[in-house]
């Protein structure tokens, strides 16, 4: 028997310790080269299609990560109850937690990722910062000490000089993450950031950088065998971010020339040489104007947006860590990795970019996509989309054989999605990819920040989706005359339409004439359309001699429409109550606004507190959301506990008008 043979270390089946989109892309792979699978969930996910899909599923815990997918040892009993003989991670969760891969080794089973000891090196960002400058690579300035005392810290930023980012050392995703411009502000965000990286990862400990001006988001693909093996598949830019999260990754960067992706590579590859690395990783930099690059960290997994890499290279990357997983070597050199094409991908998710991408949860009403491209998601009509984990619910990708080639296909296949009965951030994806600075590929992490009111603003005319909202609650109220093409007898008489429609309220009348045209009045301006089909979910109709389609969908007082690549959600108010304070928190009483869970309240009763101050801190999909007082006056209750977990909509806070004087 070689060496080769003596490191084989084969296994059947797979526990797969994920959730979603992830859990159902490793079961493809997995099965299509002969593994079983197994899936986990929590309470929330016991109708999950990933369960479903899965050949066995077990149960580990009630639905906080903390009580399910976070528990190694309740994972590690479904490996055994199961019959499965390897674990693969994903990414989130524990795929960075050296502990976790530690416990799989020592009850048998194959770790589909790299060693504990790999993990604990480079997952960790002020451990693999060390290993890097010794290496020789150039890291961004910044202070990653033992002493995590607040004076400390402090100096330290001072030192570096503002601004600085202040980052959690165990894991990423932009969770734990913090810009501090001025020293004003430094204490009470560093206390932000070690509360959300103790929630997040169970470690508070941060390390100081000195934040790089207007960079790009570079990211080396790399992969490393037992063998001793090393490769790149070049690299990612993932500049187009949103509180420090990737939003849209894509391969090859339009910032990187041939030399300095080999520059990159090599650095990337002896890196996990020295280290003696097994599996995927990706080494993430800053790349700055002039053309230096910054290591900032290592993730010791697969990433979300691997399918990029995938599109332009050929290659499976789950594939290949199941084979370095199972002993075998890459069976790859360098010069066999050869790049076709590019590839852009973007993140779906159930968030209000309107309103600060605040996560929304829900159940998922209609879900179609368009055919022709890469759709990574776990969803179908009914789906609820759950306020315990993140607020990506599905990945498109696109590969051409041009940047813009991919651009345009992503933005086509992005309009044929539809979306009904959570809000997500769709429009926003499709105006990011139309805008003039990412369409010249110049977009930096910047760009989101800089050109956010641009980006908010979009193409939308309310005006127009107003009344063809109107329109389509006329035409399909269950009260209403069946629809019938030609001319009608008489004029109707106005049927007054009141809606909701993108936060905002608007009054219309719609009539149909008397050649079976319908008019849609609000204010002074009239809209016209001709209807030339009506089915139980399209609309084919004219306006302004232009012929247009919606997909649309009804539910009672509530409707959504696909028009123009743009998902709108109306909601009836005609026959609804008037709006009261409440809906402000002009009534002194705040609302929690979505489901999640407490982790800071930040008054007590008999508090003054002014309008606009912060009272209680929620969290939702991985992200912290500070809610304030509507009112200025006194705290009168406090109707919730640090831990509770709330709905949206339930009183939090009851505030006392402060008195007249």
């Amino acid at each position: 028997m070689n060496n080769a043979q003596m490191k084989r270390t084969p296994f059947h089946k797979i526990l797969i310790a994920n959730r979603g989109e992830v859990a159902l892309r490793i079961m493809r792979t997995a099965r299509r080269l002969g593994y079983g699978v197994v899936a986990v969930y929590s309470d929330a996910d016991r109708e999950a299609l990933h369960v479903r899909e899965a050949d066995q599923a077990i149960r580990i815990g009630e639905a906080l990560p903390a009580h399910s997918y976070l528990r190694i040892e309740a994972i590690i009993a479904a490996a055994k109850a199961s019959g499965a003989d390897a674990v693969h991670p994903g990414y989130g969760f524990l795929a960075e937690n050296e502990d976790f891969a530690r416990a799989c080794r020592d009850a048998g089973l194959v770790f589909i990722g790299p060693s504990p000891e790999a993990i604990k090196a480079m997952g960790n960002k002020a451990g693999a910062k060390d290993i890097m400058r010794a290496a020789g690579v150039p890291c961004v300035p910044g202070y990653q000490g033992v002493d995590q005392g607040e004076g400390a810290m402090f100096a330290e930023a001072e030192r570096i000089g503002f601004p600085v980012m202040i980052k959690a050392v165990a894991g990423g995703g932009g969770r734990g993450m913090r810009l501090v411009t001025d020293a004003a502000m430094f204490l009470d965000t560093l206390r932000s950031a070690r509360s959300e990286a103790q929630g997040a990862f169970g470690d508070p400990t941060v390390i100081l950088e000195r934040a790089i001006a207007d960079p790009r988001h570079i990211e080396i693909q790399v992969f490393g065998d037992r063998h001793g093996n090393a490769i790149h598949l070049g690299e990612r830019d993932c500049s187009v971010q949103r509180r420090h999260q990737k939003l849209i990754e894509e391969a090859p960067s339009p910032a990187v020339t041939p030399e300095l992706r080999a520059r990159m590579g090599a650095v990337a590859v002896a890196a996990i040489k020295s280290i003696s690395y097994e599996g995927a990783g990706t080494l993430e930099f800053l790349l700055d104007k002039s053309g230096e690059f910054y290591f900032m960290e290592m993730n010791t997994r697969l990433q979300v947006e691997h399918p990029v890499t995938e599109a332009i290279t050929g290659l499976d990357l789950v594939e290949l860590q199941l084979r370095v997983a199972g002993g075998e070597p890459l069976g790859l050199r360098q010069e066999d990795i050869q790049f076709s094409g590019h590839a852009i991908e973007v993140r779906l998710c159930s968030e209000d970019a309107g309103h600060d991408f605040m996560p929304q949860s829900g159940r998922m009403a209609l879900w179609q996509m368009r055919q022709g491209i890469r759709v990574e998601h776990a969803l179908e009509s009914g789906s609820e989309i759950s306020p315990f984990y993140d607020s990506m619910i599905a990945k498109l990708i696109s590969h051409g054989e041009s940047r813009d080639q991919a651009r345009r296909q992503l933005i086509h296949g992005l309009e044929q999605t539809a979306a009904f009965g959570v809000t997500t951030n769709q429009g926003f994806l499709i105006d990011c990819l139309r805008h003039p600075v990412f369409a010249g590929g110049e977009a930096t992490t910047a760009f989101i920040g800089e050109h956010r009111d641009e980006l908010l603003a979009g193409t939308k005319d309310p005006s127009s989706e107003a009344a063809l909202a109107a329109l389509l609650l006329y035409v399909t109220d269950r009260n209403a005359p069946p629809w019938r093409n030609g001319r009608t007898l008489a004029v109707a008489f106005p049927l007054p339409v009141r809606l909701e429609l993108d936060h905002g309220s608007y009054d219309l009348e719609v009539v149909r004439e008397r050649d079976g045209g319908y008019l849609a009045s609000l204010g002074g301006n009239a809209h016209r359309f001709e209807i030339d089909d009506l089915g139980s979910d399209t609309i084919r109709f004219r306006s302004n001699d232009v012929m247009e389609t919606a997909k649309f969908l009804r539910n009672d007082d509530r409707l959504y429409f696909l028009h123009r690549g743009v998902t709108i959600a109306v909601r009836d108010l005609t026959l609804a109550a008037p709006a009261t304070a409440a809906a402000t928190g002009g009534d002194g009483k705040v609302r929690a606004a979505m489901n999640g869970r407490v982790v800071a309240v930040l008054v007590k009763p008999g508090d003054k507190v002014a309008a606009g101050q912060p009272v209680m801190t929620l969290e939702a999909m991985k992200m912290e959301h500070v809610h304030t007082a509507g009112i200025a006056g006194t705290i009168a209750a406090v109707d919730v506990a640090e831990g509770e977990q709330v709905t949206t909509g339930k009183i939090v806070v009851e505030i006392e008008v402060a008195a007249a004087t």
